[in-house]
């Protein structure tokens, strides 16, 4: 729905200064700006480079870079540098050597953060992404990974940032932050980190739509349009096959589990496919929608930007730079009392330097130390990727967080096996994905179905800040515990509701898991080759960009709390969260009618740019950025002769003999383990990447030299390693992992009986009523007790 004029912007009281460069720093700043802080962006007299990336519209005073102009809405640039001590945050993404003055708060943010092995390193986006382990399972089996270009990587730095210094803002108290976003991206992909060390066939690629550990997880031609669809569950296999008149499949025993169909996925598709090409994607999604099955219509860029679903709520913006004008992503978290502005006016380059900032008198703290959230409480009733992943970065960041799940339904993350064994073993236990995604959190049981644990529930929400959810729309409703009953007990309430399609619509209870998302969000439209079907860039992109997100609409949601006392609902169509990452061709569409074309894994200004083999099977992924680089990439290959032709000096040129280029590089670096390639190009200041595997990550230098995985020990599991928050204070240890995951129902003493005051005698009769407890009801007595009840 579009922003009430009259509504608040919750940051407009907060003076910003952003200095450097790189759209990590200026998508932090959106995030501000957009939310009504004064942002001032510091520019060099001739402009941000990005003011030069393509597409340029005409504004009037010269081209303007219309991805530039998204980024930077509701800004204002200067070209002499104010005092920073004047404003209330430095966002600073300056070399080291280049920085100057600091704000109470300062995040400093760069590719790798200011210590390592790395931190020194030439980067570009893709780089980045391939480091993180993000790139390599992507793609046909037999290679090159297959490397989305675009702005993602920098996106997910620039939430983080954002998320840091909003919980320092929260405290009151200055604090000097880094910020990697080499190590924010690692959370995208955690899960096969993860899983990897117990499943192999999770870190491998499968072929181009093809992920493990389920099947089918793709795209798929209709008559008319492409539909994205996932399949977890034997139970959504069925219905699948059901839908699509083949019901003799989902009775095949060899196709149960997602593994197995993975493992016959040839022969599924050369059934299923011929199918779907008899009805049209709407059609097929209609019907999905009625079956409750996770699948989107995956759209181009001009048919996203016309889908009336994210007309109505206000999902594209526009922007104007000078004379031009055109549409971009509305920042997604849309706080229902005071949403963000829908695009907006970007500055020309030094339009504000007449401007002054006077200096501001010294905040007093609300509080001094600690972790930044401290004495923070929030009800988490997430389960899964999402959700849980917001929490964490709260849990990280200081807050107290009381995780509630049920004997009868713990979180899906703990897995999901309905056999007996799997119980008794207590397999949910040891589940290393759960216990990443919890650490740093309590635990505790209620059977929310029940009058008792509905009241309980209740009862904790009345001494807590805030609560996140991502249940399906209609369940917390029919408990009674929606956003309308909870603010009840607590009016101030902060409340993150997580729809996959927002909370409103038509398609407000369509069920999606996080490659859901990213088929509806037009991402695939423009990955992969040319002559491939539309491609899906990870196994789940949406559920980790959902997270962070969402932790980022709790934080801005807080500050306004904290200075108005108004608590509110926020509505997060996780969809929306993956729009960002779509920018620079949704922009491009608007501003010239064209998203451009699908480039695989070239680059539309570095050149060459690529994915080249290794010896002992490695990739390494290399983006030559500018001329400079261009000659560091001759210097490492022992090209005197390539770097003495001045037809390849320029980028246009080297485009002309981009093949012959690319087949040069790769004669190079097929003799060469990819870490020792990697290392002369960059000793050339040329910007390259090993395209890690996820479970690789674990050994990779610059990580551990910068503490990154932190050994933890847990009941049931044993030793095992976590990942650190992308952010921790400036030249120290990350933040600790305090606590490991709890085991189901742990905390419920401490909590029900300490923070409630519920007597053990009480305690024990909800232990015996299977209200609350700490060992899950297998399945199989799930139903029975059903079916007595």
């Amino acid at each position: 729905m579009p922003r009430d004029s009259d509504a608040p912007l919750p940051l407009a009281h907060l003076r910003v200064m952003e200095a450097g460069e790189g759209v990590a720093l200026a998508y932090a700043g959106k995030l501000f700006a957009d939310f009504g802080a004064t942002v001032v962006k510091l520019e060099p007299p001739g402009g941000d480079p990005l003011r030069r990336a393509p597409p340029l519209v005409e504004s009037g005073a010269g081209p303007q870079s219309a991805l530039f102009a998204w980024l930077n809405t509701n800004k204002r640039s200067v070209t002499r540098a104010p005092d920073a001590g004047a404003f209330d945050v430095l966002l600073d993404a300056r070399p080291p050597g280049a920085r100057g003055g600091e704000a109470p708060i300062t995040a400093l943010i760069s590719w790798f953060g200011e210590s390592g092995p790395y931190a020194g390193f030439a980067a570009t986006d893709v780089t980045c992404r391939a480091l993180a382990g993000v790139l390599a399972g992507t793609g046909p089996a037999e290679g090159p990974p297959a490397m989305l270009g675009g702005i993602a990587g920098a996106v997910v730095g620039g939430i983080a940032a954002f998320n840091a210094v909003a919980a320092a803002l929260f405290s009151g108290a200055p604090r000097r932050l880094e910020v990697s976003i080499h190590e924010a991206n690692v959370a995208i992909a955690e899960y096969q980190a993860t899983q990897g060390l117990t499943h192999p066939e999770v870190d491998r690629r499968h072929g181009v739509n093809r992920f493990a550990p389920t099947s089918p997880l793709g795209v798929y031609r209709c008559r008319e349009g492409w539909l994205g669809v996932t399949i977890v569950t034997p139970a959504q296999f069925r219905a699948f096959c059901d839908m699509i008149g083949a019901p003799e499949l989902g009775r095949d025993p060899r196709f149960v589990m997602g593994i197995d169909r993975l493992r016959h996925a040839d022969e599924l598709e050369a059934l299923f496919v011929p199918r779907l090409a008899e009805r049209t994607a709407d059609e097929w999604f209609a019907e999905a929608l009625e079956r409750r099955l996770p699948f989107a219509v995956v759209p181009d860029i001009a048919r996203l930007l016309a889908t009336p679903t994210h007309r109505a709520r206000d999902a594209f913006g526009t922007v104007r730079i000078g004379e031009a004008a055109f549409e971009g992503p509305t920042v997604p978290q849309r706080l229902t009392r005071t949403p963000p502005l829908a695009g907006g006016r970007a500055p020309l380059p030094g339009e504000h330097d007449a401007a002054t900032f006077p200096a501001r008198p010294a905040a007093a703290p609300r509080r001094a130390g600690g972790l930044p959230l401290a004495g923070l409480r929030v009800v988490d009733l997430s389960m899964g990727w999402a959700g849980p992943l917001c929490t964490r970065q709260l849990a990280d960041l200081g807050a107290e967080v009381l995780k509630v799940e049920a004997l009868q339904y713990p979180d899906w993350w703990r897995g999901v096996d309905p056999r007996d064994a799997f119980f008794a073993e207590r397999q949910y236990e040891k589940d290393i994905r759960f216990c990443v995604l919890n650490r740093n959190k309590a635990g505790i049981t209620l059977d929310l179905s029940s009058a008792e644990g509905a009241a309980l529930l209740r009862r904790l929400v009345r001494d807590a800040d805030a609560v996140v959810e991502n249940y399906a729309r209609e369940v917390l409703p029919k408990l009674g515990l929606d956003y309308a009953a909870l603010s009840r007990e607590r009016p101030d309430l902060v409340m993150v509701s997580m729809p996959a399609f927002g909370g409103t619509g038509p398609w407000r209870d369509a069920r999606a898991y996080g490659s859901t998302l990213e088929h509806a969000s037009g991402l695939p439209s423009v990955s992969g080759e040319a002559h491939w079907p539309p491609t899906t860039n990870q196994l789940a992109y949406g559920d980790p960009i959902g997270g962070l997100n969402a932790a980022a609409s709790l934080l801005a949601a807080l500050l306004h709390r904290a200075r108005t006392g108004e608590g509110q609902h926020v509505d997060l169509a996780q969809v929306e969260c993956m729009f960002p990452l779509v920018a620079p061709w949704i922009v491009a569409q608007s501003a010239t009618g064209s998203p451009g074309p699908r480039l695989g894994n070239r680059h539309p200004e570095h050149v060459p740019h690529g994915c080249f083999p290794c010896a002992g099977e490695g990739w390494l992924a290399v983006a030559v950025t500018d001329e400079a680089a261009w000659h560091g990439l001759c210097r490492a290959m022992g090209r005197a002769d390539l770097a003495a032709d001045p037809a390849l000096t320029a980028a246009a040129g080297r485009r002309a003999r981009e093949v012959a280029l690319e087949a040069a590089i790769a004669d190079w670096t097929r003799g060469r383990d990819a870490e020792l390639a990697m290392a002369a190009l960059q000793a050339e200041g040329v910007a390259a990447g090993v395209v890690r595997w996820p479970t690789r990550l674990y050994e990779d230098a610059h990580l551990r030299a910068r503490g990154f995985w932190q050994e933890t020990d847990r009941a049931w599991l044993g030793p095992h390693r976590q990942p650190s928050a992308p952010f921790r204070d400036a030249g120290g240890a990350p933040f600790a992992v305090r606590r490991p995951a709890p085991t189901l129902g742990e905390d419920n003493a401490a909590v029900l009986g300490g923070l409630l005051g519920l007597a053990p005698a009480e305690l024990a009769r909800l232990e015996a009523a299977r209200v609350i407890g700490t060992e899950a009801i297998p399945v199989s007595q799930r139903k029975a007790r059903a079916a007595v009840g």
